[in-house]
């Protein structure tokens, strides 16, 4: 699964130009009884996703200070020796003040540049959110384990309701900041995460203004959205309005079944798999719909992308799925994904009774509202 929720860390880097000092000082002040001389790590993250050192210095007196270039925009985290976790940071020329307890690096004050300043300000209300949905999370994990159905479907809605939100905040920041480099990260991560169409994408880059676009982060976004156009015309065939691809495929039980023979008055097309967490938090109110409108005319096949045999059917069996299942264990590269154009999951398409799609990728109350719409 691409997750719903991406770290922050790997989410976001920032820069800008400033006119009045060529580079950066970074100067930091670290409480809670840090040894002098324990060795600082300035670091970035490769390619490759592993991180580097790039500069190193020491803590005297609860203090440290390096110096560096921005002549591109860059993510920078810092690292200190035997205490847990790290502050990542942009790489912005002039002055920038870090200040952090030892216990807590990750939630450091930063502060002293534009490009700073932007990315706290997003670090914040994004962290914000974060914590409501950590909090939904352990109360709907103990009214699983209570069994409270009503509860359950109360915080069901109350997520979904908040991934929405989550949405249309970072939509609205990257509206409201068109020169911070978040802005760019956050258009890219948007597209490839499915969630706006190369369209609204290219509106958003277009507005950037001309620094952010030459950025790294910026010139990823032209290349994501070359990508991304190839793959919505690809994806005509499976676009809302289209007739859904038959396709079949083995059952857990050593049939097999097609799409066709699974089609009820208005059926759901349920990609999935055991080791996707945001699947299994969905599969309640999957099961819940599905209960509720089953006897109406709705009918579900789930197309599991996992590896294992004994994980598809223990989650089938686990998360209550009565419905029809297919599956030939093939990851992403499995064929039906492919015709399908789905290289993220949960992904879900809603077909009417004559195969025509009608709704895609519906979660939450947004499901039950469109099969209620049309089998209510």
């Amino acid at each position: 699964m691409k997750k719903l929720f991406l770290s922050l860390s790997v989410l976001v880097g920032l820069v800008a130009c400033n006119d009045k000092q060529d580079g950066y000082v970074l100067n930091g002040s670290i409480s809670g009884d840090v040894e002098d001389g324990t060795q600082v790590f300035i670091r970035k993250i490769n390619e490759n996703n592993q991180p580097f050192d790039i500069d190193t210095t020491t803590v005297q007196n609860g203090k440290f200070s390096v110096t560096g270039t921005a002549e591109s925009p860059d993510l920078i985290y810092v690292f200190i020796d035997k205490v847990q976790g790290y502050t990542p940071l942009v790489a912005d020329n002039g002055t920038i003040e870090l200040t952090a307890h030892k216990d807590s690096l990750n939630f450091a004050k930063v502060k002293g540049t534009v490009q700073n300043d932007i990315f706290f300000n997003y670090l914040d209300n994004s962290r914000t959110l974060s914590d409501k949905a950590m909090s939904i999370q352990k109360d709907l994990q103990e009214a699983s384990m209570a069994g409270n159905e009503a509860t359950i479907k109360s915080l069901q809605d109350e997520f979904g309701e908040l991934q929405e939100e989550y949405k249309n905040f970072e939509l609205q920041f990257i509206k409201d900041n068109p020169n911070g480099l978040i802005s760019a990260l956050l258009i890219d991560k948007a597209l490839n995460g499915r969630i706006i169409e190369s369209a609204e994408a290219q509106e958003m880059y277009d507005a950037l203004t001309p620094e952010i676009k030459e950025t790294v982060p910026g010139k990823q976004i032209a290349k994501s959205l070359t990508a991304a156009k190839a793959r919505e015309e690809k994806g005509k065939s499976t676009a809302i309005g289209a007739v859904a691809p038959d396709f079949s495929g083995p059952t857990p039980e050593g049939g097999e079944i097609s799409l066709k023979e699974a089609m009820g008055k208005v059926t759901i097309i349920d990609f999935w798999a055991a080791w996707c967490k945001p699947c299994r938090v969905e599969n309640p109110n999957v099961v819940r719909v599905y209960n509720k409108y089953h006897e109406k005319g709705l009918n579900i096949i789930g197309v599991s992308l996992g590896r294992k045999e004994e994980d598809w059917k223990k989650a089938i069996a686990d998360d209550k799925l009565t419905w029809n299942h297919i599956s030939s264990l093939d990851y992403f590269d499995d064929a039906i994904a492919k015709l399908y154009n789905v290289d993220a999951i949960p992904a879900t398409f809603i077909l009417d009774e004559n195969g025509v799609i009608i709704a895609r990728n519906l979660r939450g109350p947004a499901l039950e509202e469109k099969i209620s719409e049309l089998l209510d």
